[in-house]
């Protein structure tokens, strides 16, 4: 797994060095955005004209988290307060300049987690050549943390039980491992929306947990599933943000890229074409994604689940002849994971960042 005090020492710490006070701040263990879980470099006394560089880049912005850490931020320092985050566009980030005072940055933190996490996998032989798949299933959708600000998932798996994509490669929690709270208690808040949803739910025997795993292990530094990933059309993502006026997205992107798959992609709006600056392809060729421009969360789901249910309706040659013409995509795209050039894009980013970090 990707070392977080070894970027922020190694990379950015010799950004800092001259005669203007500058000092980075970020969150360790990893995932955390609690302030007694603030790490600092150089960890000396401050001066109130120092330049402070918080590091909110593993996570994506929430207001009510931030509302918990800024404060206490902000009472221990002040002067040039700056922002490092990993998601553009953002209302979460304005909310901080504005309420906070804070200038913003931003880099592609989880681009470069993906990098390291998923590397070598091109070398092994745990992955079969899309060219020699036989595809026998329309999607894979593993959810592990279902709970809190994931509650979309819930949502997307509503959607999978009520139209008959329970024969598919799915994985549901009975009890959100983040939370510690059961299914039932989750959806209950997702009723007035979705009436139906607990007898939906109350259809399947949950836990529902793939092949050789037991309690929805953590996989994100990782890949996993290739059998199931094989003899799938695509791979539904379902990102750790899929609300709000912003683009965030994680390492989950990166999975069936790494994986030769085509994929489907709930997050924010334009997270699509947010993808595709990167200089990676998707998948209009194949199937609809103005999901992709739908502002609301709930729409943007039915549109994918109604391509989703076009796609339930191809005999098993038509989803293997639909896998087939994806291919050039997705050898593009795994490629420009693996060859370096999705690194030189994010390297030129990073160079920005650390120029902006010496000024």
């Amino acid at each position: 797994m990707i070392r977080i005090d070894e970027i922020y020492y190694n990379l950015f710490a010799p950004a800092l060095q001259g005669k203007k006070l500058r000092g980075i701040h970020w969150f360790d263990p990893f995932g955390s955005v609690k302030f007694q879980d603030l790490c600092s470099y150089p960890a000396v006394p401050w001066h109130d004209d120092a330049t402070r560089f918080l590091f909110w880049d593993q996570e994506p912005l929430h207001k009510s988290l931030l509302d918990q850490t800024l404060p206490q931020f902000c009472d221990m320092y002040n002067g040039d307060l700056r922002l490092v985050v990993s998601e553009k566009d953002s209302e979460y980030v304005d909310y901080v300049c504005q309420t906070y005072g804070f200038k913003s940055h931003y880099y592609f933190f989880h681009g470069w987690a993906a990098l390291d996490w998923y590397r070598g996998y091109n070398r092994s032989l745990l992955l079969k050549p899309a060219k020699d798949r036989n595809i026998n299933k329309i999607l894979i959708s593993p959810n592990r943390i279902i709970g809190g600000v994931r509650l979309h998932r819930l949502i997307c798996l509503y959607y999978l039980f009520k139209e008959g994509f329970d024969d598919q490669h799915i994985s549901c929690p009975s009890v959100c491992p983040a939370e510690s709270k059961e299914v039932f208690e989750l959806i209950k808040s997702l009723q007035p929306k979705y009436p139906d949803i607990i007898d939906v739910f109350k259809k399947q025997t949950l836990p529902i947990n793939f092949a050789n795993e037991v309690d929805h292990p953590m996989h994100s530094y990782c890949l996993s599933l290739f059998n199931e990933a094989a003899e799938s059309l695509l791979y539904l993502v379902t990102e750790t943000v899929a609300d709000g006026a912003r683009l965030h997205l994680t390492e989950k992107i990166f999975k069936p890229i790494a994986l030769q798959m085509p994929f489907m992609l709930v997050s924010t709006k334009g997270s699509l074409n947010y993808l595709r600056s990167y200089g990676f392809k998707t998948f209009d060729k194949l199937w609809s994604e103005e999901y992709d421009n739908e502002p609301d969360l709930d729409r943007r789901v039915q549109l994918i689940f109604q391509e989703l249910k076009l796609l339930k309706k191809l005999s098993k040659k038509e989803l293997q002849d639909k896998f087939e013409e994806a291919i050039p995509i997705i050898i593009h795209n795994y490629n420009h994971f693996y060859s370096g050039a999705f690194e030189e894009i994010l390297w030129k980013e990073m160079k920005i960042l650390i120029s902006q970090l010496q000024t």
